[in-house]
């Protein structure tokens, strides 16, 4: 045998227990790898975006005047629509006159101040069956002008002031630019009631400035506040 032949020889016998401690390595770091790492490694995972959050419900808008139909009573210069289904020329806005009527096609002038919409419309249902099979009438109040209270006196703005639910004479005195200079404070009082019927319900502004719960006297419509 060659010297060439017998140096290879050596060469292969060595370099086998090299390989063999490379390949004892290599298994033991696969071994010891975490399961984890090796998946990374393999396959990157890409994280899932987390779903949007839900959009906050919206809000009804609020109506600029909510007139409650089972209580509201209808009053004179109130502004009525009044729709009767499938029959527009009946339908329409209709004004409550001043001796408290309104006039309606078919069925002329009908009593509308003192009664609430949902007593007005079953009333105008009820005339309307000479006329109409089944008719479906709805009553709306789009415009309130009955309601108000007077400011007379000494204050900087005089007049009628349109009144809102649980209004007090002294909200009632601020809405209409409070006290004259020369004003009595003390002396307010409240004319309440028909012509010749009225009563007078004392008021005390300053007392009511302080806080005293006895002056929060709820106004009605029609009274009349008199600063001296």
């Amino acid at each position: 045998m060659s010297s060439e032949v017998r140096q290879r020889g050596r060469l292969r016998v060595a370099s086998s227990p090299l390989s063999l401690v490379f390949a004892f390595v290599c298994g033991a770091v696969l071994v010891l790898t975490p399961v984890g790492w090796a998946q990374t490694l393999a396959h990157p995972v890409i994280p899932t975006p987390p779903p949007p959050a839900a959009a906050a419900p919206q809000q009804a808008p609020v109506a600029a005047a909510d007139t409650d139909v089972n209580r509201y009573v209808i009053g004179a210069d109130d502004s009525l629509q009044i729709t009767v289904w499938q029959e527009p020329s009946i339908s329409g806005t209709f004004p409550v006159r001043p001796d408290g009527m309104i006039s309606l096609v078919l069925l002329g002038d009908i009593q509308a101040a003192g009664l609430t919409p949902m007593h007005l419309a079953h009333d105008i249902t009820l005339k309307l069956k000479k006329f109409i099979q089944d008719p479906i009438v709805a009553v709306t109040v789009v415009a309130v002008k009955s309601q108000r209270i007077y400011l007379v006196g000494e204050v900087a703005h005089a007049g009628p002031i349109d009144l809102t639910p649980g209004m007090t004479p002294l909200q009632a005195i601020a809405q209409g630019g409070g006290l004259g200079p020369y004003s009595s404070g003390k002396h307010i009082y409240i004319l309440r009631g028909p012509q010749g019927k009225q009563i007078k319900i004392p008021f005390n502004y300053k007392l009511a400035l302080k806080g005293d719960n006895s002056q929060d006297v709820p106004l009605v419509s029609g009274d009349t506040i008199v600063v001296p």
